[in-house]
């Protein structure tokens, strides 16, 4: 598949592009800085705060786009709100049906943000993802799929997890990005929000 990484510079973004290129996948890795030394990643300038008109283009021809990016708290609204419902209309505008996007956990439940340890003091970037992904589920006319992860670790990957969870958790980036590239073609996860922390699941049994 062609398929287009929005932030493919960051934490999961890099690691979810070495994962698909693996798995055969022809990337478009799409950054506000881009660079690569891999022949099979094609590297895009893409900046959040473009206009849709000028990012559309950019998202032609792709069987598939991801929405990794995340500003860390300096860039909410440009970003990971606007810039996240942007690449969804993007996407649409080129008939693009399959939109994965990286969120945060219980985004879409502000009723338990006071109640999650580490939540609470996330609270501004919960409120940009929440509209995000607001926007997606009520708005997306294709094969969406929300990823609301636990708190992102710097860690060595398990190769495990757990998806669909009612409580807080941690979360190691590896496996995060590993969980998002194993999405791609599962069916169950179209048009779902997916819940996820450390678990004792092997990823590729998650679905």
């Amino acid at each position: 598949m062609k398929i287009f990484v929005v932030g493919a510079s960051g934490r999961v973004g890099q690691q979810l592009t070495d994962i698909l290129v693996a798995n055969g996948h022809e990337v478009y890795a799409g950054a506000r800085h881009p660079k690569s030394t891999n022949q099979n990643v094609h590297p895009v300038e893409f900046d959040m705060h473009a206009d849709l008109a000028s990012l559309t283009p950019k998202l032609a021809g792709m069987d598939a786009v991801y929405f990794v990016a995340g500003s860390r708290g300096a860039d909410l609204l440009q970003t990971d709100a606007f810039g996240a419902v942007k690449v969804a209309q993007a996407a649409m505008n080129n008939q693009i049906d399959r939109f994965i996007l990286l969120s945060s956990l219980f985004a879409t439940e502000p009723a338990r943000w006071a109640g999650i340890p580490g939540l609470a003091s996330l609270t501004d970037y919960n409120i940009a993802k929440y509209f995000a992904d607001k926007w997606v589920i009520d708005n997306f006319t294709g094969d969406y799929t929300i990823l609301q992860p636990g708190t992102l670790q710097d860690v060595a990957g398990t190769g495990t997890a757990a998806i669909n969870v009612t409580d807080g958790g941690d979360n190691p980036i590896p496996d995060v990005a590993a969980v998002l590239a194993e999405m791609l073609n599962q069916a169950s996860t179209y048009r779902k929000v997916v819940t996820m922390h450390s678990g004792d699941t092997k990823i590729e049994n998650l679905f």
